[in-house]
């Protein structure tokens, strides 16, 4: 398609969000700072500054002396001026949270995922409990700018519907974000979960962090979501980050897919624990996939290996290995500075991978003798999922885009 310039509003819009965006970076900017960041003349920054302090969005939090000269008055977010609600729906967890404008959980609520096949089952829950955190939040809904929903892929992110997840059984293109805005009176975004858990690591991660990063989900399977340049990768249909097919074990499992030995049943949670169960390295204690049952089943295998049972050292040890095998394949190709690792189940396996996978996976890039590339656990927790659904709201809202800029041609 052919681009043309932008128009003035588009431009004045644009300039407005890269100094919010540079103020909710810095945590402490002066208009001065400001200008000199952005290369925006003081006056144009003066203004935005203003419209920003009179909706409410920004306030002067001080001043500052850095030597001679008058002192600056620094610039921050009133985190009470808006809210975001994030949703993240996992096989077996829903949680909610309601997210100030500057990243503080304000209200959560967390359940397990109905058993029911029925979607609307789930959505009306879903629903419910939206409700009940807004209630007990006591926000006034009007702050409220939106609600985001992470959801397992694959998922049509244009018409906002969940397609055929492998571990949602029942949900086959259910028009996820319609029904929710249309039962909330919210607008809606529809994002896969691991690209959702990278926009909450790139959104609320501390000033001059890495522009360029993979966040490896760990749930009920794995996913990465993917930072390349500051900027979230989506891909064309905005499904990219599923690893789950990338072999690690030629002569491992047989997948669906046709292959064998494929991360999603090598070493993703589930499959790690029937495996344990299966070799009567664990005993088969769970009735179903629900959570809290995975989460202990984990314990128990990290237990047995930490007491030192060779059979859960070698499952665990192997499990380490094709998840660094994994992570070099992004890491080659994509050339990211940083891997972080989070979700629901991951807090159990960091115990028992955290000093083996990073060592392996050095060995494993092209680039080892260029540049390092750290990995570490998130700091946003279990609930990174559902806050990172909040955090599509705000970085809709708020995060400055050049595309922006550009006018389609008829």
């Amino acid at each position: 398609m052919a681009r043309r310039g932008a128009n003035q509003p588009s431009v004045g819009g644009y300039n407005e969000a890269v100094v919010l965006d540079q103020i909710r970076r810095s945590h402490g900017f002066s208009r001065v700072e400001l200008a000199d960041a952005t290369g925006l003349s003081a006056q144009t920054v003066s203004n935005i500054v203003q419209r920003l302090l009179d909706a409410g969005i920004v306030e002067e939090a001080g001043r500052t002396s850095s030597g001679r000269g008058k002192p600056r008055t620094t610039l921050r977010l009133v985190g009470s001026s808006r809210y975001a609600v994030g949703v993240h729906l996992d096989p077996g967890l829903i949680t909610v949270v309601l997210l100030s404008i500057d990243g503080e959980v304000i209200a959560r609520h967390a359940r397990a995922t109905p058993l029911t096949q029925d979607p609307s089952d789930t959505v009306e829950v879903l629903t419910q409990d939206i409700e009940t955190t807004l209630a007990d939040s006591g926000i006034d809904r009007s702050r409220i700018v939106g609600l985001g929903i992470a959801a397992p892929g694959p998922i049509d992110v244009e018409r906002g519907i969940v397609m055929d997840p492998p571990n949602l059984s029942g949900w086959d293109r259910v028009p996820l974000r319609d029904s929710v805005a249309g039962a909330t009176g919210l607008p809606v975004l529809l994002e896969k979960d691991v690209t959702a858990a990278a926009v909450a690591e790139k959104w609320i991660a501390a000033p001059g962090g890495e522009q360029n990063f993979a966040f490896l989900y760990v749930g009920t399977g794995l996913g990465v979501g993917l930072v390349i340049g500051d900027e979230v990768v989506r891909g064309g249909s905005g499904n990219a980050g599923e690893i789950g097919h990338i072999v690690v074990d030629p002569d491992g499992l047989p997948c669906a897919c046709g292959m064998r030995g494929c991360i999603a049943v090598s070493c993703a949670p589930l499959p790690l624990i029937e495996e344990a169960e299966r070799r009567g390295i664990i005993d088969a204690e769970r009735t179903g996939d629900d959570p809290t049952e995975l989460d202990a089943a984990l314990a128990r295998l990290v237990r047995r290996a930490d007491d030192g049972d060779d059979a859960a050292q070698a499952l665990v040890a192997r499990c380490g290995e094709h998840m660094a095998r994994a992570l070099a394949v992004v890491s080659n190709l994509l050339d990211v500075d940083r891997i972080v690792v989070g979700g629901p189940l991951w807090s159990r396996l960091e115990h028992a991978l955290a000093e083996t996978v990073p060592p392996r996976l050095d060995e494993l890039r092209a680039a080892r003798g260029v540049h390092p590339v750290t990995v570490s656990g998130t700091a946003l927790g279990s609930d990174v999922g559902a806050i990172g659904a909040a955090c599509l709201i705000l970085d809709e809202a708020l995060t400055p885009r050049p595309t922006s800029l550009l006018v389609p041609t008829a």
